[in-house]
Formats: C-alpha cells, structure tokens, sequence
C-alpha cells in the first residue's frame, strides 16, 4: 500500500466518525475543512498545545494515557479563558505505524473528547518523530473571557485541587525508592501526572466573578508571575495555605514539598482572583464547581512575587519547567 492510501487507510480506521457530534460542526472531517456555526454573541477562544517524544514523555506514558493528556492540556488552556470546549483538530507525526500504538492513544483521545463535548473536526497526518498537536477551540459569551491582566492589589490568590502530586510522581519515575512510597501513593500520585484533569466547569462558573486566571501547566511559582506581570502588580503566597493531597502531605514536608507544589508543573489546576467585593457571591458559586477551592495569597501593588510561612519570608532560588 503506497504512503498516501496507508494515510487515508489510517484515517479511516481509527478517526472517522468519533467522537462527539456537534450541530454546529455544519461539514465534518472529511472535506478540505471543516465548517463550524458558532451560535450568535459568542466568541472563540483558540489554543494549541503540543507534546514531543523524549520532551513531554517517554515510555512510561501508555498511549492511552498520551491520548487522554493532549486532550486535556488543551482543556485546560479553555477552562482558565472560562471558555466552554467545542472543537478541536488533531495534527499527528508519527515515526512508524504502529497499529496497537493507535488503538491505545485514539482510545484515550476519543475517550477525554467525549467527556468535554468536544469534536474532533480536523488534522493531518505524516510521518516523522513523534510529534502531537491539538489545536482546541472552545465557546464563551462576548467579551467575558478570563484573562491574565486584570489582578488588583487586595484581590484574593485561588488555587483548585491539590498542587505537587504530578511533580512527585516524576521524581519517583526517576527514583522509585525514594520517598518511601507505598503502592496506593504511586498510584494515586501516578493518576494526577499521567491522567490529569481539566477544570472546565470551574472556569464556566467563576468567568463573572474573577478578576484573572491562569492554568498551571509549568508550575505555580512560574505561571502566577505571568498574571502578575500582565496585571503589572505583585503577589504574596502563604505556603502554608498551598492544598497538598494526602499522599504528597505523608511522604513530602516543609520546603521540599513547597518547591514540589511551587515549581513542578503539571497541575492543570487553575490559578485565579478573586476582588473582595465578589467573594461572597464566589464562595456560593464555587461549591458546585466539583473541586475545592483554595486562598493561598494576596496580590499586593509591590511588584514581585514574594512566599511566607508562619509570617516570615521564605527565598527560593528554583525556577519553574521551561520549554527551551
């Protein structure tokens, strides 16, 4: 079979008619491009993520889990705009076929997708290193987009979830033996690192209550400075505030497990502020979210990003994840 009927082939066994089905996606995958509707007084947001062979993951990563991971960096991405997920197109390099490979990693996609309503509407194949692009777009009202400029001096510092299990599940990919961890912590640590979680809902729920927001892809430390820099004040963090799940909170203490939770990454937990003049009303909201919610801090005029633990200040000299 020559190159491009493998393609179409490939196409056509593992992509076609999956997923969700949309009624505004007017002309499906299939044709040259796909034709969406989006429904009047709405705006897009648009994101794209990609994941590289040997950068974002190895072999310890099923194709399963690979699949499920694309989906959901790029949820994330929608979830901290407060942009409700609607399409997405797949951009796949691959080194080989490599057919229970496929069957594994379009599993995982096909099964994240699904559970945001989201349609895969588009993509491209070819060969090369592996390489995986998901350009997502996602449905939000006029002009109610989160953005990470709009912090003011005195607003509250959230977190959602729990921040620093997919940093320790790394370290213990590196090293199984340290930290002591039983099969139950692996485990549910494992699960945040090779399965994470987007917070849509959260991200629907506060888009008219908070003032900015972010997701934590690259670590709290790193990402929050982006809000600050964007918004042009400073922040203060309570360390001490900083969710911790009951596996990280038993096998990691005091300022190891602050530079897990600061800079490790791959949260996907959104960072965001609140005014105080909204956080009654944010409170209520925030119960039906499905996830807690955490103050950790206070932006403050000062620039700068400063951390304390029982009121004294704590220095850093770790950097959060780069890309480069």
């Amino acid at each position: 079979m020559d190159n491009s009927r493998r393609e179409f082939a490939l196409i056509e066994r593992f992509f076609r008619h999956r997923g969700p089905v949309r009624r505004d996606v007017r002309i499906h995958a299939g044709d040259d491009a796909a034709v969406l509707a989006p429904p009047p007084q709405s705006h897009i947001a648009v994101t794209t993520d990609t994941m590289v062979a040997g950068v974002h993951f190895d072999h310890h990563l099923s194709p399963h889990a690979i699949g499920h991971k694309l989906v959901t960096v790029n949820m994330s991405d929608l979830a901290a705009m407060g942009a409700e997920p609607a399409w997405a197109s797949l951009a796949l390099t691959l080194p080989e076929y490599d057919e229970t490979w496929l069957e594994g990693f379009t599993e995982g996609l096909f099964a994240a997708l699904d559970f945001f309503n989201c349609a895969l509407v588009g993509g491209d194949i070819t060969r090369g290193p592996m390489t995986l692009t998901i350009t997502a777009q996602g449905l939000l009202p006029n002009d109610r987009a989160l953005t990470r400029s709009g912090a003011q001096p005195g607003d509250t510092i959230f977190v959602s979830g729990t921040l620093g299990d997919a940093a320790l599940a790394l370290a213990l990919q590196h090293d199984p033996t340290a930290f002591n961890a039983n099969d139950t912590q692996r485990d549910a640590l494992e699960k945040r690192l090779f399965y994470p979680t987007a917070r849509v809902m959260l991200g629907t729920l506060i888009r008219n209550q908070a003032s900015s927001a972010i997701d934590l892809s690259d670590g709290l430390g790193g990402d929050l400075t982006h809000i600050l820099s964007a918004s042009k004040v400073g922040a203060r963090i309570h360390l001490d505030a900083l969710p911790a799940s009951a596996a990280l909170d038993a096998l990691v203490q005091g300022e190891a497990r602050w530079k897990l939770q600061l800079f490790g990454g791959d949260d996907y937990e959104l960072c965001f502020t609140v005014p105080q003049s909204r956080l009654g009303v944010f409170e209520t909201m925030s119960k039906h979210a499905g996830v807690a919610v955490s103050p950790i801090g206070v932006i403050e005029k000062e620039p700068g990003l400063r951390f304390e633990a029982k009121k004294k200040q704590v220095e850093f000299t770790a950097s959060s994840y780069s890309h480069f």
